[in-house]
């Protein structure tokens, strides 16, 4: 891999070195680097572009990383990738797509993730999204993740997007069973003429199953970011959606949340705000010495973490 690639691969997953475990990495549409442990199989697909990741019932504090990268202009790709985790495991899971366009052509990467957890296992489930390059090609994500969570399974999840994409479509759906839980946390961060959309949609099919979604983004100078929630109560149950968004510049930001109970006892709530930066606050951090750009900033970065 050259010098940025590499760059892509720390801003996206945190690595400077090959990871411990199981792992691959996809480079300009393909596989470069690949390994696999006792417990945990990676196969390449062989009807379309993409892998079977195969987690061993009882697997228990290993991790998986399949990050993607792009350095070449112009290139499009759409790759699925499955998961199947047994019963009774406890594995991260890190992803995440680097796109460096330097070049006039738009550079494109699509992702169905799908993923199959059994009972009683926790998943950690981490992507990132970072672009760079002063060509005049877009650079272009739409990752889509369907989750299917098992009895008393929990399913975290941490998506991150701050810089550099010209164009996001993104998509997660989930259906939970008796006992299970999924948490989701998104940071995002638009600028220039961006836009972004991000959606979500839960089934709570499963008694006593809860979801949590949470959504923190900034838009600034002319972008524009969209957030759907649709969380669907389909038994005892317990459901929550909450987006905060900071407006900035000529930005605009919309925030579409709905909550739909189809039984008695199902708990739903959705919550949003969107606003500038308070005046007070960058006024409070300038007498501590800031410059109010630099008051701004902080503000932002605090915000996002």
């Amino acid at each position: 891999m050259d010098e940025i690639q590499k760059n892509l691969l720390e801003q996206v997953a945190g690595l400077h070195e090959m990871p411990t475990g199981a792992y691959n990495i996809r480079a300009n549409g393909q596989s470069v680097e690949r390994s696999t442990t006792a417990h945990i199989d990676i196969v390449t697909k062989t009807d379309k572009q993409g892998i079977d990741i195969v987690i061993q019932p009882g697997t228990k504090k290993e991790s998986v990383h399949i990050p993607v990268v792009l350095s070449q202009s112009g290139l499009t790709e759409m790759v699925y990738n499955d998961f199947y985790i047994g019963d009774d495991c406890d594995v991260t899971i890190v992803a995440g797509c680097g796109i460096h366009n330097s070049g006039d052509s738009d550079s494109r990467h699509d992702g169905l993730h799908s993923f199959y957890i059994g009972r009683n296992s926790h998943v950690k489930y981490v992507e990132k999204h970072y672009g760079s390059g002063d060509g005049n090609g877009s650079r272009i994500m739409n990752p889509q993740t369907q989750v299917e969570v098992g009895e008393n399974s929990f399913m975290e999840m941490e998506t991150v997007q701050i810089k550099g994409v010209d164009s996001t479509k993104r998509f997660t759906g989930a259906k939970l069973a008796t006992g299970a839980r999924i948490v989701v946390t998104e940071k995002l961060m638009t600028h220039g003429h961006q836009t972004a959309e991000t959606s979500f949609q839960v089934d709570l099919d499963g008694e006593d199953s809860s979801a949590n979604i949470i959504s923190r983004s900034v838009a600034r100078e002319n972008s524009y970011q969209v957030f759907y929630s649709k969380i669907n109560g389909n038994n005892r149950c317990k459901g929550h959606s909450e987006c905060d968004g900071i407006i900035m510049d000529n930005a605009k930001i919309s925030a579409i949340p709905e909550i739909t109970a189809h039984h008695l006892d199902a708990e739903l709530i959705h919550e949003a705000a969107i606003g500038k930066i308070a005046g007070e606050q960058i006024t409070k951090l300038m007498t501590l010495g800031l410059t109010a750009a630099e008051a701004e900033a902080q503000i932002v970065n605090g915000f996002l973490k």
